[in-house]
């Protein structure tokens, strides 16, 4: 089901596309998430960090894939939002060209380096091995990521959160089923969680398909909507692939950070994975936020409707305020019990890495937050290169917090590097989304 953004109440609109979403992230990250708890439990505390080492360098494989298909759909919801249909298709099919392209590409690529690229991370050789498997799987399934990244994004693009949520919470559960059969009744190791994880995304993309295909007739492509269009895929490229190297160049930072963490060895890099896997469960709301305006002021920004736009980034800003003041607080108070799922609370030290964290960023949540607001809303108007440059900025301060302070206070210094990344990426997106929307001239037809 379709949902125009164009009309009806901004607030309504917005929550009810975000929660969706929301718990669709959740799931999402429910896989590593899985594959993370069932390993550190059933195998033991070098698989969790075999696993969680490959954090980083998962969000700058995915987060691409998701950067790019996301900022293909802005284009979809901009042609949605001004009812452009035969556009919108065109739209569409040129993207399934490029997304086959660059997953072609990628899985070579990665496939090949991806042992050295693990040496760079500084990864101990307790457990290289099983993360370069774990890894190796990973790569080998991109095309069911990509395919289900982007047909979700259509999805999103016209309105519909729900469907893609659906289909997420069935593969979710496929995967758990997946993992105890895998590691503990067949006993295939780390490299059994990540089998698991691509079947199941597998059949998340395959259930989006057979759903778009069944009930939307506005995206049923002909052959003629195939046809090749170097200025259409321009114009995708010009808003994906600034998406997608926000995205990485991000990720680029963090696995600056992991590399560092490594160093310190098992134990570290065990409590700073399990820490990492409730923050991102916790910043999944913010996450979806960003998605949700994204798609609100891409559809209104098509229909011309910037009264829309402005009043719906405000009432966003609120509720990513609420949202970070309460997690403060359920992190303080409950935080020492979410590691507990990880992590068996004789393991002292490593419970102790992830307190410390928790500790270092969790203050800085509201600055978190609102990176997601201002560079999807800058992204749904069209404009891809300074939210790009927002994570360029991150990605300097994490380089020189963990360059200056890692060897000074040392675990503790790499921690504060993710907060710093966090004010620096505000720094080029809040004030160009002001001078924007104060400036923002007569609409073009997308």
């Amino acid at each position: 089901m379709t949902n125009d953004m164009t009309v009806g109440s901004p607030a309504k609109l917005i929550i009810q596309f975000m929660i969706p979403t929301c718990l669709g992230n959740v799931f999402q990250q429910f896989y590593n998430l899985a594959d993370s708890i069932i390993a550190g439990r059933y195998i033991g505390v070098e698989a969790l960090a075999a696993i969680g080492s490959t954090t980083s360098l998962i969000f700058l494989v995915i987060g691409w894939l998701n950067g790019l298909t996301s900022g293909f759909a802005i284009l979809v919801a901009q042609q949605f939002g001004a009812k452009r249909y035969e556009k919108m298709r065109h739209s569409i099919a040129m993207s399934i060209y490029l997304c086959l392209a660059f997953v072609t590409v990628m899985t070579i690529f990665l496939e090949l380096l991806n042992y050295p690229i693990l040496r760079l991370m500084n990864a101990p050789e307790e457990i290289i091995g099983d993360t370069g498997g774990y890894m190796a799987v990973i790569y080998a399934g991109l095309f069911v990521t990509a395919a289900y990244n982007a047909l979700a994004a259509v999805l999103r693009a016209l309105g519909d959160s729900r469907s893609p949520l659906y289909f997420l919470i069935t593969s979710a559960v496929i995967n758990v089923f997946l993992d105890v059969a895998f590691i503990v009744r067949l006993g295939m190791g780390v490299r059994g969680c990540a089998y698991a994880t691509v079947i199941a995304q597998g059949i998340s993309a395959a259930l989006c398909l057979v759903y778009i295909i069944r009930k939307f007739d506005i995206l049923k492509l002909k052959r003629e909507d195939f046809r090749l269009s170097f200025k259409t895929m321009g114009r995708l490229l010009g808003m994906g692939i600034p998406m997608g190297l926000q995205f990485s160049i991000t990720a680029v930072g963090t696995i600056i950070v992991q590399g560092a963490v490594n160093a310190f060895g098992a134990v570290y890099i065990a409590g700073f994975s399990a820490a990492g896997k409730i923050q991102s469960t916790v910043s999944t709301v913010f996450v979806a936020f960003g998605a949700t305006v994204a798609t609100f002021v891409g559809q209104n920004r098509g229909a011309g409707r910037m009264d829309r736009v402005r009043q719906g980034v405000k009432i966003t800003q609120i509720m990513v305020f609420v949202w970070s003041a309460f997690m403060i607080l359920f992190i303080h108070f409950l935080g020492e019990t979410l590691i507990g799922i990880f992590i068996d609370p004789s393991e002292k030290e490593v419970m102790e890495a992830a307190k410390t964290y928790f500790k270092a960023v969790s203050w800085c949540y509201p600055f978190l937050g609102s990176i997601f607001l201002y560079r999807n809303a800058l992204q749904g108007l069209g404009y891809g290169l300074v939210p790009m440059m927002g994570g360029i900025f991150e990605l300097a301060a994490r380089a020189a917090i963990v360059s200056s302070l890692a060897g000074l206070a040392g675990y503790v210094g790499v921690c504060l590097a993710d907060p710093a990344a966090w004010l620096a990426a505000l720094i080029p997106i809040v004030p160009y989304y002001f001078y924007r929307i104060k400036h923002l001239g007569p609409v073009r037809r997308p």
